[in-house]
């Protein structure tokens, strides 16, 4: 098991989710962004909007995924 912050996913917050799997963690993630955009959280919208922004094309997203990865699996297993 691993976790990884909101703000370390690009969010705006401190909040940890924890998983076995990265597709877990991202999965967890999206939830809780899109519970944060449903009750209007301006920095959670902000951090949306700015990612957004930054993934213009299919090929930067998957970067993005791909190094989010790389990190979650380099990070050391907690208990």
């Amino acid at each position: 098991m691993k976790k990884m912050t909101c703000k370390q996913l690009g969010g705006a917050c401190d909040m940890e989710f924890k998983a076995d799997t990265f597709e877990k963690i991202a999965e967890l993630s999206k939830r809780h962004a899109m519970d944060m955009f449903e009750k209007g959280d301006k920095p959670h919208i902000k951090s949306m909007a700015e990612m957004t922004k930054n993934m213009k094309s299919a090929t930067d997203m998957q970067a993005w995924v791909d190094g989010k990865k790389r990190e979650f699996y380099s990070l050391p297993e907690i208990k």
